[in-house]
């Protein structure tokens, strides 16, 4: 256990005690040695402490007085942490045995290592992919997907390689890249965030990587849902935040041109023609949101 540095894994709970409790029982199967495993609890209903350490006696559990978003949870586990190399992990996922092998062997053969994600499968389709490393996010969009998704895994994406983004459900960064380049920006609350964070680190000279070695598995949007307002509401306002926050110039005229012109009367259109008018609403709150924050430096401070 002394010749390898201590992994902390760190997930977010909010109202869902039945799924971190399944997490923590796929943790316990891990074959690496040394670990701390920590519980953020964003404010649930309920306080999910004792059905936790009834599953996992050495979990522990930090109870956040109010719902801080996934940035805000993930930060306040950044704080109680004490690994030399952190995983942020979505709770509605089951790890495999070897995944924090796979994860650490990147960071000890690649110096330039600053996020590494692992290859994530569907938990209800298992031999169908999820992702294998992102595309770079469209600057006339701001939208962009996953390598390899919803594709049966034949091994045509084991390699290890570099990427644009990690995925957010499952990133290993080490404290070295976090006391580097700061913790995970907060304004944005749900969604984003991780696109954002790699930018940042990207921007410090670190590369993020797909580790086709190590394995999850997701159940996918358990704690939001596919379809709620409070997603329609927090993709489209960080969308846009995004794309100001790291596209300028002519490439972000592009945007925004294509997001007056096309994706305002096309979003419009879509939820006026299904009568989803509180999906309506939420989109056209993000779009305010925007316009009525324009000072980025003030948002920022927000945030901290």
């Amino acid at each position: 256990m002394t010749n390898k540095p201590l992994i902390s894994l760190i997930t977010i709970n909010y109202n869902n005690t039945g799924v971190t409790t399944d997490f923590l029982k796929s943790v316990q199967h891990l074959n690496y040695p040394n670990i701390e495993v920590i519980v953020v609890d964003n404010d649930s209903a309920k306080n999910p402490t004792e059905e936790l350490k009834n599953v996992f006696p050495s979990v522990k559990v930090i109870e956040s007085e109010k719902n801080l978003g996934f940035a805000g949870g993930n930060n306040l586990g950044i704080k109680a942490s004490k690994g030399e190399y952190l995983f942020f992990v979505n709770n509605d996922t089951e790890l495999t045995p070897q995944i924090l092998n796979g994860l650490l062997e990147v960071f000890e053969t690649h110096p330039d290592a600053g996020v590494v994600s692992p290859k994530f499968h569907y938990y209800y389709a298992p031999d169908t992919i999820e992702f294998a490393g992102y595309k770079s996010v469209n600057i006339f969009t701001g939208r962009n997907s996953m390598i390899g998704c919803r594709t049966k895994d034949n091994g045509q994406y084991d390699q290890l390689t570099k990427t644009n983004y990690a995925h957010g459900g499952g990133m290993m960064v080490s404290r070295k890249v976090i006391e580097d380049v700061g913790p995970m920006p907060e304004m944005y609350f749900l969604y984003y965030e991780e696109f954002d964070w790699c930018e940042q680190i990207k921007r410090k000279g670190y590369n993020i990587y797909y580790q086709y070695k190590s394995l999850i598995y997701h159940k996918e949007s358990m704690s939001v849902g596919k379809n709620s307002v409070l997603k329609t509401f927090y993709i489209n306002r960080n969308r846009i935040l995004f794309m100001r926050r790291n596209v300028t110039g002519l490439p972000f005229l592009g945007f925004a041109l294509y997001y007056t012109f096309f994706t305002i009367p096309k979003n419009t259109i879509s939820f006026l023609s299904k009568n989803e008018m509180d999906h309506l609403k939420a989109f056209w709150k993000g779009l305010l949101w925007n316009l009525s924050n324009s000072n980025l430096k003030k948002i920022e401070l927000c945030a901290e």
